[in-house]
């Protein structure tokens, strides 16, 4: 018996030793793993060459180019153009290339014309913003008090036009100051339990008329632009968040408004009488801020009127423009501004005529030439509000007024998609498209090409005009 029971127990040991192997090795890393933890292991991170793009890339500088890039051959370029500058119905282009580097005509046909620039008037609106004005600087809508007339809260315009009329947005531009955050911000500043106040409207900031005696009355009845004012809300557009459609005929008003009733509720959170009602008071000379809102940077607003062709923002930063200049914030003011900063660039003065910021005016006469000029300035300036500028341009079938145009898969003008940059402009007679281009050699050229006379084919010199510069994109024309 011993000998079996001697078996009995080798096999148990035997079992035992075969089931302990695979027990320590479930059991023993799991608890050295809570004695001594292993060091934390980062999550594998895909490299971002490797992520699929989502949406085209928008460049958002303008790259510096190698000046031994070569441009191209004014004989050869000049053919083309011509072949897709050419209109069957009525009306002609006159147009300009010039090369950036070194301001070489590479191309000209009636390239001294002055004509209607329609919206392209706004690059020497963006051009004297930038001159005059810091591209950081931002612009103040304030609550003031006044020791001698107490029972009065005086809103005051500093320019911004595009107020928001909630709580006040650090991401956007439009509405980067919100009239229900610079209401709260009052309401928080008062002594609590006084009253009552009245909210008066300054908005003495702008001078002279509010509407421009060359706009057409039909403009002004279908929204395209409305009487300017020191504050508005979105740009005077009646419909916040929208970019057209009609716009309020009194936008400072509204505003104030606006303000009011946000405030008094506000208010009254805190014992604090506020009547609802606004009216227009200058405030007194010793008016000290009791509250404040800052727009976007000008910069930004810049850019926003550039790409959306903002013809109220024109306006306001025209007139904010002549300020900073030293001139009287009127109509007047405002082009002289805009004419003198153009002088600076080098802009010939001669047929020149700047009637309005927006290129509304009847009076506006601008040649391809004197736009190219203005177009290369800010292409080749090391000042960072001019610089701007240049960046600030819709991207050909990207972005603002050209993001529907060069996109056609099988059109003439795909080639430049992504790499023509301009100022597009249209009015019932008109159009042009005035920008910058690097060509498929690297060499960044400067462009304008402007139409008039034209009868019911204004689409097609829209498309003749993309053509144009979808040339230039393509082109090695040597």
């Amino acid at each position: 018996m011993r000998p079996l029971r001697l078996l009995t127990g080798l096999l148990l040991v035997l079992v035992m030793a075969a089931l302990a192997v695979p027990l320590a090795n479930h059991l023993v890393p799991g608890v050295l793993a809570v004695v001594d933890p292993p060091p934390p292991v980062e999550p594998p991170v895909t490299p971002a060459l490797q992520v699929p793009p989502t949406a085209v890339a928008v460049p958002d500088v303008v790259v510096p180019l190698p000046p031994s890039a070569p441009a191209p051959d004014p004989a050869v370029l000049g053919p083309r153009l011509d072949d897709v500058l050419q209109l069957a119905g009525a009306g002609s282009f006159a147009g300009t290339v010039v090369d950036s580097a070194d301001g070489t005509v590479l191309y000209a046909r009636d390239a001294g014309r002055p004509q209607p620039p329609a919206s392209n008037i706004k690059l020497f609106t963006a051009v004297a913003a930038m001159t005059f004005g810091q591209p950081g600087r931002t612009l103040t809508t304030s609550v003031l008090t006044s020791d001698e007339r107490s029972g009065s809260l005086y809103l005051h315009g500093g320019g911004d036009v595009l107020l928001g009329s909630g709580a006040s947005d650090p991401g956007a531009v439009v509405g980067r100051a919100g009239l229900g955050t610079l209401a709260a911000d009052t309401a928080a500043a008062l002594p609590a339990g006084s009253g009552p106040y009245s909210v008066r409207l300054d908005d003495s900031l702008f001078e002279g008329a509010a509407l421009n005696p060359t706009w057409a009355q039909g403009d002004i009845e279908a929204g395209e632009i409305a009487p300017l004012h020191a504050l508005a809300v979105n740009s005077a557009w009646l419909e916040e968040g929208r970019s057209g459609g009609p716009r309020s005929q009194d936008a400072a008003l509204d505003a104030a408004r606006i303000f009011a009733a946000a405030l008094v509720p506000a208010a009254a959170e805190r014992g604090i009488t506020v009547l609802p009602e606004v009216e227009r008071s200058v405030a007194p000379d010793d008016a000290e801020p009791l509250a404040a809102v800052e727009s976007a940077p000008l910069e930004d607003q810049m850019r926003r009127m550039l790409e959306i062709s903002d013809n109220y923002l024109a306006e306001a930063l025209a007139r904010r423009a002549a300020l900073d200049s030293g001139r009287p914030a009127s109509f007047g003011g405002a082009t002289e501004a805009l004419t003198a900063a153009a002088s600076e660039l080098g802009v010939p003065q001669e047929g020149l005529l700047i009637g309005d910021a927006a290129g509304l005016s009847v009076r506006n006469a601008v040649s391809p030439e004197q736009l190219a000029v203005l177009v290369r300035g800010t292409t080749t300036s090391g000042e960072e509000g001019l610089a701007a500028v240049a960046r600030s341009l819709p991207i050909a079938g990207a972005t603002g007024t050209l993001a529907s145009r060069f996109t056609a898969d099988d059109g003439p003008a795909r080639a430049g998609a992504g790499v023509v940059r301009a100022k597009t402009g249209t009015l019932n007679a008109v159009t042009g498209l005035s920008g910058h281009v690097v060509t498929t050699d690297g060499r960044l050229l400067v462009f304008s090409f402007l139409a008039l006379g034209l009868e019911g084919n204004t689409v097609e010199a829209r498309g003749a005009a993309d053509s144009a510069a979808a040339v230039l994109a393509g082109c090695g024309c040597r």
